[in-house]
């Protein structure tokens, strides 16, 4: 049996591990949010770790106001650097397994097919390039049973997110203008919890591995959108619109489709389509599919 602490609890994958925190039994679960774990008091972090025993870390929690993080780059930095070089730090002191939630905001986007795991970081704004730079702090310390695990697009029926969005929006508005000129997967963060708690009694390395996991095929904002209205029955017009049309303050990857070889062959992963379990999840949220 293994002792596991969730960090990021109330988030969207958190909250999806807790759900199917049942059906694993030989797993005993703590799930921890700000309180009692604030990975923004690091003077704490250490604290917390010398008076609570775990075999493995699953770390949820980041930064992830992808915007807000171009005029709030400290904070950012703090949870998704700093706090996790200290999680590394701490994970190697005591022998306990780290599996560490990273992003496909670390490339540039610029791909011309899926990035596969050894392909050249280029963050293009502060969010990817802490979320790179706490990466890069868990390979320099290089903790034994550690996995940095990237993902992309993700939605749940839990907290804030685009699926939920768009069911709002679209129930308010005759037509809507969606992005179709950036292409990735969505991801829904049940499939990914389940993958984790599938991944962790297969975890034995002597370095810190890198893994890509999304859902299966891909997709634009806008085929994404459609996809729920479609689903959910809603009448709402989507009108395709480039990226030039809708500027944000931080710059998103233009194509950040993940390659997902390598976990499936090693772990033995298998990965739904996305738009299966966008059914799923609009059924969670209560949708009439």
């Amino acid at each position: 049996m293994s002792s596991i602490l969730i960090t990021g609890a109330n988030g969207q994958l958190g909250s999806e591990i807790n759900v199917l925190s049942g059906f694993y039994p030989h797993h005993t679960f703590t799930f921890a949010d700000r309180n009692p774990l604030d990975l923004n008091n690091l003077c704490k972090l250490e604290d917390y770790f010398d008076t609570n025993t775990f075999d493995v870390i699953i770390n949820c929690a980041a930064y992830t106001a992808v915007d807000k993080a171009e005029s709030d780059e400290e904070l950012a930095n703090t949870i998704n650097h700093r706090a996790v070089s200290m999680l590394a730090k701490i994970a190697k002191k005591k022998a306990i397994a780290l599996i560490h939630v990273s992003t496909d905001y670390v490339f540039n986007g610029q791909n011309y097919r899926p990035y596969i795991e050894t392909d050249p970081t280029d963050p293009q704004g502060v969010y990817g390039r802490t979320k790179r730079d706490g990466e890069d702090a868990i390979l320099e310390i290089a903790p034994k049973n550690t996995i940095i695990l990237r993902t992309s697009w993700v939605y749940s029926s839990f907290g804030n997110n685009f699926v939920k969005t768009m069911l709002r929006l679209g129930r308010e508005r005759d037509s809507l203008g969606v992005i179709f000129d950036q292409i990735g997967t969505p991801t829904y963060a049940r499939d990914l919890a389940r993958a984790i708690l599938d991944i962790v009694p297969q975890i034995n390395t002597t370095i810190p591995k890198i893994y890509h996991y999304s859902n299966e095929g891909c997709a634009s904002w806008y085929d994404f959108a459609k996809a729920i209205f479609e689903l959910s029955n809603i009448q709402c017009t989507v009108n395709p619109i480039t990226t030039d049309q809708y500027p944000t303050p931080a710059t998103r990857p233009h194509y950040s489709l993940l390659n997902k070889a390598k976990i499936k062959e090693e772990f033995g992963i298998n990965i739904p389509y996305w738009r299966d379990s966008l059914k799923e999840c609009l059924k969670e949220l209560g949708e009439k599919i």
